[in-house]
C-alpha cells in the first residue's frame, strides 16, 4: 500500500482527524518526544505493570485441571471464567481510553493494579463457582488498564518511528510475564497449592503499586499530562465517534480480532487441557509447550518489530501471512488421523500460533498512526476490543463443543471432541479475514 509509510513517517502531533475539519492547534505545538535513556525508564516502569497483568491475565491457563476439580464444573463452566474475564477486559476498553485521554496513564495504571490485586486475593480464597467468576471479572477490570497505559507513555516519550518498535517490545515484555506463570506459576500450584500460589500472585501488586507511584513520569517534562482532561461531557461521545469514523481504527480492531485469538485462547484456557487429554502429553511435558509458546512470541516480537519500524509497507503482509499459516498450520494438525498428530507438528503449530500475539500489534500501529495524539487512547481501545472479542468468541465456542460432543459421565474429553471443538477457530478467522481485506481498501482509498 503506497501510502502507509508517507502516514506512519509523521510525527502524531502533527497529524489530523479526516473525519473532521476542525484543526489541532494544541498537539501541533507539542515539541516531538525526545527518546533516550528517561523514555525507557518510563516504558520500563510502565512495562512492569503489564508484566503483572499478563501474570494474572494468564494464571488461570495452567491451573484449568485444577479449577475444574476445585469448584467442580465441566469445560462450558470452566471457560465462562475466561470469558468473563475477557469480555470485561473488551467492555473495558473504550473507556479506559477515555480514562488514558483525560487523566494520564500514571493514574490508570495505578488503578489497575489494584484491581489486578484485589481480584486475584479473591480468587486465592473462593471455595465456589460464583464468588471465583464475580473476582475474575474484577481482575479482568484491572487487566484492561494496563496495555493501553503504556502506549500512551510510549507515545509521549518516544518519536513516532520508534513506535512500533516499542509496542513490539511492551507485548514481549508481557510475554515474559507469561513464562513466568508457565514456569513458575504451574509448579507453585502442585508444591504449594491453590490459595498460596494465587495469594502471592495477588502480594506482587504491593511493589508494582509503590514502584509506580515514586517513579513513573508519564511525559518529558514541559508535555502535557491530561490534555483534554476538562472535555465536557458531550466530546466523549464525539472523540469515540471520531475515532471509529476513521478506517485505520476500524482496520486495526479486525487485524487485531484475527491474529490474535488463536494462541491467546490457546494460552489462557485450553492449550493444557488439549495437550494433556487429547495429546496424551503429561502436566510437565504440556507446560514446557506452553513455555515455548511465551518464547516464539518474544521471538516473533522482535522481528516483526524491527521490520515494522523499518518500514510501515510490512505491516498488511505480516497480518496476512499470519493468519494464512495459523489456518493451514490448524487444519493439517486437526485433519490428522485418529486426531493424534505426531509431536513435531504439535510443536510447528505452537511455534506458528507464536505470531499471533505480534501480529495483533499491528492493528495498534494503524491506531497510533493513523489518529491525532488526542484520541490515541480512545482509538487503541476500540482496536484492543478486536483480539479479546475474538478470544472470548472462541473460548466459548470451543468449550460448548467440548461438552456437547463428550458422554455423560466421561472421565475427560477425546482428542476427537477436541479435533472438531477446535475447528470452530475458522469461524471467526473467516469473519475477521473478510473484514481486513474490505478495510484495507478503504484505508488504501482513503489517501493521505
Amino acid at each position: 500500500m503506497p501510502v502507509e509509510p508517507a502516514r506512519s513517517a509523521r510525527p502524531l502531533s502533527a497529524s489530523a482527524p479526516r473525519s473532521t475539519a476542525e484543526p489541532a492547534p494544541r498537539a501541533a505545538a507539542v515539541a516531538p518526544p525526545p527518546g533516550g535513556r528517561a523514555a525507557w525508564l518510563a516504558w520500563a516502569i510502565g512495562a512492569n505493570v503489564y508484566v503483572l497483568a499478563v501474570i494474572h491475565r494468564t494464571s488461570l491457563g495452567v491451573a484449568g485441571l485444577d479449577a475444574a476439580d476445585r469448584f467442580g464444573i465441566g469445560a462450558s463452566a470452566l471457560s465462562t471464567f475466561s470469558i468473563l474475564q475477557v469480555l470485561v477486559y473488551a467492555a473495558m476498553q473504550i473507556p479506559v481510553g477515555l480514562l488514558v485521554d483525560r487523566f494520564g496513564p500514571r493514574r490508570v495504571l495505578l488503578l489497575g493494579v489494584v484491581l489486578l490485586s484485589a481480584g486475584q486475593l479473591a480468587f486465592a480464597f473462593s471455595a465456589a463457582f460464583a464468588p471465583a467468576l464475580a473476582s475474575r471479572a474484577v481482575l479482568g477490570c484491572g487487566d484492561a488498564m494496563t496495555f493501553i497505559s503504556v502506549l500512551r507513555i510510549a507515545a509521549r516519550w518516544f518519536p513516532a518511528a520508534r513506535n512500533p518498535l516499542v509496542a513490539q517490545l511492551t507485548g514481549l515484555a508481557g510475554m515474559g510475564g507469561n513464562l513466568v506463570t508457565t514456569v513458575v506459576l504451574a509448579q507453585a500450584l502442585h508444591s504449594e497449592g491453590w490459595t498460596p500460589t494465587f495469594t502471592a500472585i495477588a502480594l506482587l501488586g504491593a511493589g508494582v503499586f509503590a514502584l509506580v507511584a515514586l517513579f513513573l513520569r508519564e511525559a518529558p517534562a514541559g508535555a502535557p499530562v491530561a490534555p483534554v482532561a476538562a472535555a465536557p461531557r458531550l466530546a466523549v461521545g464525539r472523540q469515540v465517534r471520531e475515532a471509529w469514523r476513521e478506517p485505520g481504527t476500524r482496520l486495526g480492531l479486525w487485524v487485531h480480532f484475527t491474529t490474535q485469538f488463536p494462541g491467546n485462547a490457546f494460552g489462557l484456557l485450553w492449550g493444557l487441557p488439549y495437550l494433556v487429554e487429547a495429546q496424551g502429553l503429561s502436566r510437565a511435558g504440556a507446560g514446557g509447550l506452553l513455555t515455548l509458546l511465551v518464547l516464539a512470541n518474544m521471538s516473533f516480537g522482535l522481528l516483526f518489530g524491527r521490520l515494522l519500524s523499518r518500514t510501515a509497507r510490512a505491516r498488511m503482509p505480516i497480518v496476512l501471512t499470519v493468519i494464512a499459516a495459523t489456518a493451514a498450520g490448524w487444519a493439517v494438525v486437526l485433519a490428522w488421523p485418529g486426531g493424534r498428530p505426531p509431536l513435531w507438528l504439535v510443536v510447528g503449530i505452537i511455534l506458528v500460533m507464536g505470531t499471533n500475539g505480534p501480529a495483533s500489534l499491528v492493528g495498534l500501529d494503524y491506531a497510533r498512526a493513523l489518529n491525532p495524539v488526542e484520541r490515541l487512547g480512545t482509538a487503541s481501545g476500540i482496536v484492543n476490543m478486536g483480539g479479546f472479542i475474538g478470544t472470548m468468541v472462541t473460548l466459548f465456542g470451543i468449550g460448548v463443543l467440548l461438552d456437547a460432543l463428550t458422554p455423560a459421565g466421561a472421565a475427560g474429553y477425546t482428542a476427537e471432541a477436541f479435533r472438531w471443538a477446535f475447528c470452530w477457530q475458522y469461524v471467526p478467522m473467516a469473519v475477521g479475514t473478510l473484514m481486513i481485506l474490505r478495510l484495507r481498501k478503504k484505508v488504501a482509498a482513503a489517501g493521505p
